[in-house]
């Protein structure tokens, strides 16, 4: 099988605040012109101290449209509500997963808890995007605890692989999606070692949450930086030169148009006008700021 080539090494862009309470690095698609398809945006939030408060720091509400929000913590507690009535606080290592799909209005805020001791605080958020066929479907929220959450355990205790959608090794993660797409926590020890095979035409790139990895027989990369693959080859071999946490990102492309507004993911420039104005006319539903 042949091996998948590194395309890019990516240091993290400067960062900027969301709302006060989301420091991030947009390593796409505003930092670096890659292609991630199905994945539009990522945003990461590499480790940071926040104060102690008593009001929770966040951002508030906001309207989304065809297309998900994927959030996992690392460190800190981050509290959701949204349109339908969902809502729920993910701790370190849990993920939730909203899809906004027709529409929806949601707020992410630092959880009470968190707020009033403060401490570190890091953070991925990933937009997926949705075919066209499914942006105007119904919205759902799924909730992935770590604690639930299905893995895989490396040979010669080497960590393990937990996988939040697709499947690894025959394990299942339990997010649904509506195209294929292949997310996990690589947490792998001193000297750990996994393999990974994905077909060459998905879009595949690693980011290094924590520690220092090496990425075949000599590439290496270290905390805050993603590794962006070529769409040549199908087989990834990741060892761990010191303990470390990598995100595991690789997905089938839409090949479809796209046109961006603001938190507006659509197909055609119509769409997101028609976006506008249901939004505008308060057809996304309401919640309390």
């Amino acid at each position: 099988m042949e091996t998948k080539q590194i395309a890019k090494i990516l240091k993290a862009p400067a960062p900027h605040m969301v709302g006060d309470g989301f420091r991030v690095h947009n390593f796409f698609p505003g930092g670096y012109e890659i292609d991630m398809s199905p994945f539009f945006l990522m945003d990461y939030g590499s480790k940071i101290e926040f104060s102690a408060r008593k009001e929770p720091r966040g951002v508030g509400v906001h309207p989304h449209r065809g297309f998900e929000t994927v959030t996992i913590a690392y460190y800190g507690a981050v509290g959701h509500h949204d349109s339908t009535g969902n809502s729920g606080v993910i701790y370190p290592g849990d993920v939730q997963w909203m899809t906004a799909a027709s529409g929806i209005l949601h707020k992410e805020y630092h959880d009470e808890s968190y707020s009033l001791k403060g401490g570190p605080f890091q953070m991925v958020q990933l937009w997926v995007n949705l075919p066209a066929k499914d942006k105007m479907s119904k919205p759902k929220y799924q909730a992935v605890k770590q604690s639930e959450m299905a893995h895989f355990d490396l040979t010669d205790q080497g960590g393990k692989i937990e996988v939040i959608a697709g499947k690894y090794e025959g394990i299942a993660g339990s997010a649904s999606t509506f195209t294929p797409i292949e997310l996990y926590n690589a947490r792998l020890n001193e000297g750990g070692k996994a393999t990974f095979n994905f077909p060459e035409k998905y879009n595949t790139g690693f980011m290094v949450i924590e520690g220092k990895v090496k990425i075949g027989d000599r590439e290496i990369a270290s905390a805050d930086h993603f590794v962006y693959f070529g769409n040549t080859g199908e087989h990834i071999v990741l060892e761990a030169l010191s303990k470390s946490i990598v995100l595991i990102l690789s997905g089938e492309p839409i090949n479809e148009p796209i046109v961006q507004y603001g938190p507006f993911l659509m197909n055609t420039q119509a769409e997101i006008t028609q976006a506008i104005e249901d939004y505008n006319q308060g057809r996304f539903g309401y919640i309390e700021e």
